[in-house]
């Protein structure tokens, strides 16, 4: 079975000044049809900017980028267009994202006639009550404009626009880091509703792994431009191997008092090293509490411990 994305190798590097900013640094992963794939890290990690190249928002410095087999990092951008129509994005921030002279209607009819999906404006209209429906608006919101609306449900209006689009993937860019706790588990419902419903694949980034345990099938945690670990779900919350990936779960709340007195936290020590001067060897070495001499000058390879869970660690 062919993998609806692979990522090989991806790098990208921007130019700061006279040095680069290694964003992201040797990253590769696969999502199959169906799948929602959770990229989890600390801000600054990369894992934005690894969306964004998946989108073309962003061109790679090198490495490659599959999508239905068709290599996009090789792509113009005329033929890029028909791609852009199955690769849709959800943004972090509901507001910025939604053009604050448009009203809902206007911004979900937009995109419908760029790509000719229906056509007519009696059509559209229909299209667009029926996408307000899929995502829990009234047919009354379409009238509105961004700013009359509360943040969960701008959000709705994003996942609606990417939806008009009949996409095959959909990249959340943290879709719910913005919002109340209490609309977050609304929003995560929702789109595994939709997933449900359309077949659709996820790429989910997020630095909350309570939230990405509820939606994605595997989860991939990163590091300063570079996967630590890769799993599914279950293995990762119940045998993290990586001591990074251990010390971002023992920072997880848990709900039980008792619990929660009684486990074993790991508290990190240090700041996240700049990604213009990263460090040598393993990223996380100046981090690390189980870091040996070895960490330092060898860069270790994200390898398979057992079938489908991976983590690049010289020491496990």
């Amino acid at each position: 079975m062919t993998a609806l994305l692979e990522v090989r190798n991806l790098v990208k590097h921007f130019q700061a000044g006279r040095g680069l900013v290694r964003a992201v640094d040797g990253v590769s992963f696969s999502i199959e049809r169906g799948e929602t794939l959770g990229l989890v890290g600390e801000s600054g990690c990369g894992k934005t900017t690894t969306g964004r190249c998946i989108l073309q928002l962003e061109r790679a410095t090198s490495g490659s980028i599959l999508f239905e087999g068709h290599e996009l990092t090789a792509m113009s951008e005329a033929a890029l267009r028909p791609v852009r129509r199955k690769v849709q994005v959800i943004f972090q921030d509901p507001y910025s994202s939604l053009n604050p002279r448009m009203t809902v209607g206007q911004i979900l009819a937009e995109p419908i006639a760029v790509h000719n999906i229906v056509s007519g404006a009696a059509a559209r209209a229909a299209r667009v009550k029926d996408l307000l429906a899929r995502v829990g608006l009234l047919p009354a919101h379409a009238q509105r404009y961004p700013h009359e609306m509360s943040g969960g449900q701008r959000q709705r209006v994003g996942i609606a626009r990417a939806l008009a689009m009949e996409p095959a993937l959909i990249v959340c860019d943290e879709p719910v880091s913005a919002l109340d706790v209490s609309i977050q588990a609304q929003i995560i419902n929702l789109l595994e509703d939709l997933q449900s419903e359309f077949g659709l694949t996820y790429l989910f980034i997020a630095h909350d792994l309570a939230v990405v345990r509820h939606i994605s099938d595997r989860i991939a945690v990163m590091y300063l431009g570079k996967i630590a670990e890769m799993s599914d779900r279950k293995s990762i919350y119940d045998d993290p191997r990586h001591p990074y990936t251990r010390a971002l779960l023992s920072a997880v709340p848990i709900p039980d008092p008792e619990l929660e007195m009684k486990r074993e936290r790991i508290v990190l020590g240090g700041e996240v090293p700049s990604p213009l001067n990263p460090p040598g060897g393993c990223v996380f070495h100046p981090r690390c509490p189980i870091a040996v001499e070895r960490c330092r000058h060898d860069v270790p390879l994200l390898r398979e411990l057992s079938p489908g869970h991976a983590a690049a660690c010289h020491l496990i």
